[in-house]
């Protein structure tokens, strides 16, 4: 496994000052590079990251730990083989996992078991990932060139807002982590990831010129991972990055990733400008994200090349009937 000392990490701090041009040149390494970075001094306060943290631990042990520990049980009493489902361990996911989605229109009232306390916190929360996710995107529109706004104006589509939603996860700790994994590697199909995880537990990896490197804990970081729909926008510029989570045998790893995705009516395709001519035959597809979305959830934990590929063919047969029409 490579080390994680090279891992980027970017100070935002450092954007309001004399330092801003190697800060932003960071960024553009790291979204070229790596598809992955840390952030800190991003504008959300300790306080509410601490308690954030300190209600969704206090969540999960009283609300979802006794659920978990009964579906751990049944995933590996047969060592591996299928379970009741059919489904065979290395085929699933050691997490304990609920949704809360925020846009185009929130859900948040309507999870059972959530206090309102906790409800409160997370709302405030999302309102400042939400801000903080449109800010990265203006910055990621400088490095590349494009006018400032492109990104998020990508992202609303006809109905005018994106899809912003939070998984909420637990990792407990695995007797077998041999047989299992925390969460199957994949790339994320959306816009731009921000995670709040766990400064002492670790086991997230993302996959760097065929190594897995550790992604560091680090106390009130957030985490930024690109996804599908940015790298076919930046015409392959950044690329989204295969990632998982490895289940650990010692303590309970707390993720919250929320994802800041076009709408489900956004249209998307390789922004012109970053098209030259030469490359238009071989530029990413052109798609409707929520069209996306359907063949994801059905080839999540696959490689994304195909995905795209079935859009390029679809794209091709449509323009080739239109030609046979005419």
């Amino acid at each position: 496994m490579a080390p994680a000392l090279s891992f980027p990490v970017i100070n935002m701090g450092l954007l309001g000052g004399e330092e801003r041009p190697a800060a932003m040149e960071l960024l553009h390494d790291a979204c070229e590079n790596w598809g992955f970075f840390e952030i800190l001094n991003h504008g959300i306060s300790t306080e509410l990251m601490d308690e954030v943290e300190k209600l969704t631990k206090d969540h999960y042990k009283r609300v979802r730990e006794q659920r978990f520990l009964e579906f751990a049980s049944k995933a590996l009493q047969d060592g591996g083989d299928d379970d009741a489902r059919g489904v065979k361990a290395g085929n699933l996911d050691w997490e304990s996992t609920f949704f809360v989605r925020h846009l185009p229109e929130s859900n948040l009232a309507e999870l059972p078991d959530l206090d309102d306390g906790y409800r409160r916190v997370m709302k405030r929360f999302a309102g400042e990932l939400e801000a903080l996710a449109e800010r990265l995107l203006d910055l990621l529109c400088e490095n590349l060139g494009l006018e400032k706004g492109y990104l998020p104006r990508a992202f609303r589509g006809p109905r005018g807002a994106p899809t912003f939603g939070t998984k909420v996860s637990s990792y407990p700790p695995c007797p077998r982590p041999d047989l299992v994994s925390g969460l199957r590697a994949h790339t994320d199909a959306g816009g731009i990831i921000l995670l709040f995880q766990d400064d002492r537990v670790g086991g997230l990896q993302l996959l760097k010129d065929g190594e897995w490197v550790d992604v560091p804990p680090m106390r009130h970081s957030i985490v930024v991972n690109l996804g599908d729909q940015l790298e076919v926008i930046t015409n392959g510029r950044y690329k989204s990055v295969v990632h998982r989570v490895v289940a650990q045998p010692d303590g309970n790893r707390m993720s919250i990733a929320s994802f800041y995705n076009p709408g489900g009516d956004a249209v998307i395709f390789p922004a012109p400008a970053l098209v030259k001519t030469e490359e238009a035959a071989a530029a990413y597809p052109k798609f409707v994200f929520e069209d996306y979305m359907k063949l994801y959830m059905r080839r999540k934990f696959e490689a994304k090349e195909p995905r795209f590929e079935a859009f390029k063919s679809m794209e091709t047969e449509s323009s080739n009937r239109s030609i046979a029409i005419a």
